[in-house]
């Protein structure tokens, strides 16, 4: 009996482990039960028992939500954690952690840039603004200064101030009336005035050609003769472009029609056709001032060269204000405070503008030249090697620099080489290389600014010869300078809003904005229905 108690004893014990085992199941089980049917509660919001302190005293209301916050995790507010119970009490079955590879997020383009574009640029023209003011204002004093000093200092200025000045600040004047009258001329009868500059150009150039060779002097002569020739080959260039005018005038009245939706959008132009001119009468005062200096012509050239900078800038400040007033209107639909795209004008993009305002001009005249040579290529071997280097050069200038590129520089605030870039690049998706080739646009713009010249060489030339005739071919040229400069600052808004048109449409060819006069062109010029004579491109064999 003694041998077998403690088989017994180990036999109630195991059967003891058994109940205490099972009762610890039943108690699990019973704790998952409740633990779901208060996860369900928590689902449903613990609705009932909301209405039933809702329906208590207002003690028991705030007692209740104390403890509802005290019931929030630290770790992670937004899980409630249920009193009494932890997360360890029911185990879920580790599952294998998934590691994603992050992917390379694209750049974002921003309608908002605030990083000022081509520093460099930006940097060199107020340092030239800065060197260009001081310059000025030691020319004026020096005349000043010869005026009181006597002798015959005081006899050159006195002469310069009765027969020269004069004569100069009325141009100034007579330009900036001729720089309002065009622009809104183009606004309001865009088709007539297609015509009416090719044809007025040529006329008025012509003209005073004519006038200073009758004057019979060894200067007016040789100036007489420029514009004679000038005029020539803008008649040849009327004719040559007669069948894209029709296609220009409509480009004009469909890129102007927003316009009207922007009532002030004509302020920065006034802003600096007023700023230009007050710039040019004391620039001239400088002039004046230069012949009581050392090196007179070197002195004058170099203040020709600052003033066309500074204008051509003044234009494209212009020019970048609208851009963007009309590029955001299209890309998304904005109408946009002119003010604040001035303001961004003359701040973030005006190095741009610097740089666009040295490049542009450079490719106008090299467009120019390549189409003079193209012509003459196949009667001579070294102007044929000519016509070919300079397009080879002309295919590397578009890529980098074209004027197309200030509707990227307004509406994204890139500089002007990438937006350049990227806007050939745009007309290369949408095959519109020939359409942009052949575009009159900036020649129209550019006829306008010589018009506007040669009527104030008209103007001046007849005064100049009846009180001083020596003047009359420095006079000639310095106000065709000056009212050429004051209509192209004029022109810059119209010039925009075609440039506008044709980028905004190679961004986004489906916008509801715009009609089917490009893809109309686009099909007229594939099936060869339509003649056009682009820009000369260098032939396939002769790339590599």
């Amino acid at each position: 009996m003694g041998a077998s108690e403690p088989v017994e004893e180990r036999e109630n014990d195991g059967e003891e482990r058994v109940e205490e085992e099972e009762e610890e199941d039943g108690k699990e089980k019973r704790e998952d039960e409740e633990e779901h049917k208060k996860d369900k509660d928590l689902e449903k919001g613990e609705v009932g028992e909301e209405e039933r302190v809702g329906k208590g005293s207002p003690e028991r209301q705030r007692d209740f939500h104390v403890s509802m916050l005290q019931r929030l995790n630290p770790s992670n507010p937004l899980r409630v954690a249920i009193p009494g119970m932890t997360r360890g009490s029911t185990p879920s079955p580790a599952q294998p952690r998934s590691i994603s590879t992050p992917t390379p997020q694209q750049a974002v383009v921003t309608l908002n840039s605030t990083a000022y574009t081509n520093r460099i640029s930006l940097f060199l023209f107020l340092v030239h603004a800065v060197l260009a003011v001081g310059l000025v204002c030691f020319l004026i004093f020096k005349g000043i200064q010869g005026l009181l000093e006597g002798g015959p200092a005081e006899t050159k200025e006195m002469r310069v101030l009765k027969y020269f000045l004069p004569q100069v600040e009325v141009a100034s004047l007579l330009s900036i009336t001729l720089a309002f009258s065009w622009q809104k001329a183009v606004r309001t009868w865009p088709q007539f005035m297609v015509y009416f500059i090719l044809w007025c150009t040529f006329l008025m150039s012509l003209s005073a050609g004519i006038l200073l060779i009758c004057f019979q002097t060894p200067a007016t002569d040789g100036v007489g003769v420029c514009f004679i020739a000038f005029s020539i080959g803008n008649g040849l260039y009327a004719c040559w472009v007669t069948q894209r005018i029709q296609f220009c005038s409509k480009i004009f009245i469909k890129s102007l029609d927003p316009v009207s939706k922007f009532p002030d959008l004509n302020h920065p132009t006034y802003w600096m056709l007023g700023v230009g001119f007050l710039w040019m009468s004391l620039w001239v005062l400088a002039v004046i001032g230069a012949l009581n200096f050392i090196f007179p012509p070197l002195i004058i050239i170099v203040l020709g060269l600052s003033l066309a900078w500074t204008a051509e800038v003044m234009r494209n400040v212009a020019n970048l204000t609208v851009s963007r007033v009309i590029a955001l209107y299209y890309l998304r639909g904005m109408q946009c405070n002119t003010k604040f795209c001035f303001q961004r004008a003359l701040s973030r993009n005006l190095g741009s503008a610097c740089l666009g305002s040295l490049f542009v001009p450079s490719i106008e005249t090299m467009r120019i030249v390549a189409r003079g040579l193209n012509l003459l290529e196949g009667e001579d071997e070294f102007m044929f090697s000519c016509a070919h280097c300079c397009l080879h050069v002309m295919e590397s200038i578009f890529e980098y620099g074209n004027g197309w590129a200030y509707v990227l520089i307004a509406a994204y605030g890139k500089g002007f080489v990438q937006a350049s870039q990227d806007t050939w690049e745009l007309f290369k998706k949408r095959k519109m290389q020939a359409i942009v080739d052949s575009d009159i646009t900036s020649a129209i713009c550019f006829l306008t600014g010589v018009c506007s010249g040669s009527i104030c060489v008209i103007v001046v030339a007849a005064w100049t010869i009846t009180v001083h005739r020596g003047f009359t071919a420095t006079i000639s040229l310095l106000v065709f300078f000056i009212g050429y400069l004051m209509a192209r600052i004029a022109m810059a808004l119209p010039h925009a809003c075609v440039s506008c048109y044709y980028v905004c449409y190679a961004e986004n060819p489906n916008n509801r904005l715009f009609d089917k006069t490009i893809p109309d062109r686009l099909h007229l010029i594939e099936t060869g229905r339509d003649v056009i004579a682009p820009t000369p491109r260098v032939p396939r064999r002769f790339t590599p």
